[in-house]
């Protein structure tokens, strides 16, 4: 498959994530269809665009993500959007063979142990990732996709503060999209991630503002130093190119 020749739809075009690739991307081969004309909860609709366009990939970026308290307050609503919009998705990519690429979550990991590699127990850590755990579920039914468990944030570090006692390996937007024309063809699950570092570090370098706050004291109980996932598979995939 070629990237910048074949026809993809990219749905979420709207969202944080989904600006940043329309920035990059430009491109006459990429669709962006909106909510009216592609509402995943909306079979049929969906099966009326696939068909009108014919695409060869399909990347799948919509879903309800903040606020994170809506999975929590309004299950239905996530459950609809993430569950049964995925599994739409899968259903129709699956009978039209369109390539799908799903994007999930690191927080599908517990990150008892670091790195988290891609073959690991999966223990989702709020009702967000098990929304987008429930996603992969469907996803991995059908065998001509992707599913990217990524680690990233928004550009710049939008949060007044960054914890200076947590390890991980966060990447920006702009990271992650580049990184998609590369790893296109590749199939199963892949973990996409940036340096590891703390989180402070990391913000501090789009966020030049940005304090130091302690995870020990915020999320107590919760607390977990290292959340780091293991992105091996991916630099062997860039390293190809």
């Amino acid at each position: 498959m070629n990237f910048y020749k074949d026809k993809i739809v990219f749905t979420g075009g709207t969202g944080k994530f989904g600006k940043v690739f329309r920035n990059f991307y430009p491109l006459p081969n990429i669709f962006f269809p909106n909510k009216k004309e592609f509402n995943i909860l909306n079979v049929k609709k969906i099966e009326n665009y696939l068909n009108r366009v014919k695409p060869k990939i399909l990347i799948h970026a919509a879903a309800l993500s903040r606020p994170m308290k809506i999975h929590e307050t309004d299950i239905d609503k996530s459950i609809k959007t993430n569950i049964i919009g995925t599994s739409n998705i899968v259903l129709l990519c699956s009978r039209l063979k369109i390539k799908l690429i799903y994007f999930s979550t690191n927080y599908v990991y517990p990150f008892s142990k670091y790195p988290q590699k891609e073959t690991d127990s999966l223990l989702p850590i709020n009702n967000y990732a098990w929304s987008k755990l429930g996603g992969e579920c469907a996803v991995q039914m059908y065998k001509n996709s992707l599913i990217l468990r990524i680690f990233m944030s928004e550009e710049p570090f939008i949060h007044k503060g960054a914890f200076t006692d947590v390890i991980a390996n966060f990447a920006y937007h702009g990271q992650v999209a580049k990184y998609i024309p590369k790893i296109i063809n590749h199939t199963g699950i892949l973990n996409i991630g940036g340096k590891v570092q703390s989180v402070f570090n990391f913000a501090k370098t789009t966020n030049k503002k940005v304090k130091k706050i302690l995870a020990k004291k915020v999320l107590k109980k919760k607390y977990s130093k290292y959340q780091i996932i293991d992105t091996k598979k991916l630099k062997k995939l860039l390293n190809r190119r």
